[in-house]
């Protein structure tokens, strides 16, 4: 499969009737062009707060924040002695 720096991808809606995926709204797909489908559960709700989980785990769950934590201790116990 070939691939260009200008390619870019493209999601589309879709549902499935009488077995067959049907775009919701029009778009000008080339003969032949391959195509992945994601199948999404009734509980569209927890499907994007189950995607986007993985997205923001690496934000929340790091340690490079503890910086501010200390700072915070530090300026509370300083505060504390006045």
């Amino acid at each position: 499969m070939q691939s260009h720096a200008t390619d870019m991808l493209k999601t589309l809606w879709a549902t499935v009737r009488q077995g067959k995926i049907e775009l919701l709204e029009s778009a000008e797909l080339p003969e032949g062009v391959m195509v992945l489908v994601t199948v999404l559960p009734d509980d569209k709700a927890q499907f994007w707060m189950d995607a986007s989980q993985t997205s923001l785990d690496p934000v929340w769950d790091n340690t490079d924040d503890d910086v501010y934590a200390r700072l915070l201790l530090t300026l509370e116990s300083k505060s504390s002695l006045h």
